[in-house]
């Protein structure tokens, strides 16, 4: 699902990545670790087409059977809204819409009509338990509820891949454990893809595959 090969990324003159090349399994679920500093997040950033990687180098990035290297910006935006999703610590739910539309709003960037995106919202929703938070906005929900609809607009579009940055690093240890199933679950259930950038030793050893970053280089895996 996954194929990155010789990523390098410099920020002046520091070299953030330093040649990082993986493989993912589509329907696999990766961890990655490592101390802050490391690179993860910038890794997770470039493999999302947030970012691009410094030029100079033989870099590849596949994914899905498509090199997304040679894309241009708008192909990238259209990519990227149809086969990645993005779950953050921070849920960057927009506080002034509901839970459901703030889900709804990758599948109208995508040109879905209100009606069929209301209506896999709510499936995707009441699959995650938030049938009863559909109408709530974002200040009336709890935290772990706040990363659920996070989650659920991540899902929205049936992406392949799913790219998660710390997505327990704001919850309490129920609210944690509780998201760090429910990736099991969407990967049982949907076939998702997930690479997820984390601190926490529980959900980076839940894994299928743990990867350590050290200096800007996976030094295991």
């Amino acid at each position: 699902m996954i194929r990155a090969t010789d990523i390098h990324k410099f920020y002046g003159e520091l070299e953030v990545l330093k040649g990082v090349s993986l493989e993912i399994a589509k329907g696999e679920i990766v961890s990655v670790v490592g101390a802050s500093g490391a690179g993860k997040t910038t890794l997770l950033q470039i493999l999302g087409t947030l970012d691009s990687p410094s030029p100079g180098y033989p870099t590849q990035i596949e994914i899905d059977g498509q090199d997304v290297t040679r894309l241009g910006s708008k192909q990238l935006a259209r990519f990227r809204n149809r086969h990645v999703g993005f779950i953050f610590q921070f849920h960057q739910l927009l506080p002034e819409f509901t839970a459901l539309e703030n889900v709804c709003i990758p599948a109208y960037i995508m040109g879905a009509g209100k009606e069929e995106a209301e209506r896999d919202a709510a499936e995707i929703m009441t699959f995650l338990g938030l049938e009863h938070r559909l109408g709530h906005k974002p200040s009336e929900l709890s935290g772990g509820e706040q990363q659920r609809v996070a989650v659920a607009r991540a899902l929205i579009n049936k992406p392949g891949v799913i790219l998660a940055d710390e997505p327990s690093g704001n919850l309490d240890s129920a609210s944690a454990d509780r998201l760090h199933r429910l990736f099991f679950d969407l990967r049982d259930s949907y076939g998702q893809t997930f690479v997820i950038v984390t601190h926490n030793k529980e959900l980076a050893g839940m894994a299928d595959r743990k990867l350590t970053m050290v200096d800007g280089r996976i030094v295991s895996q």
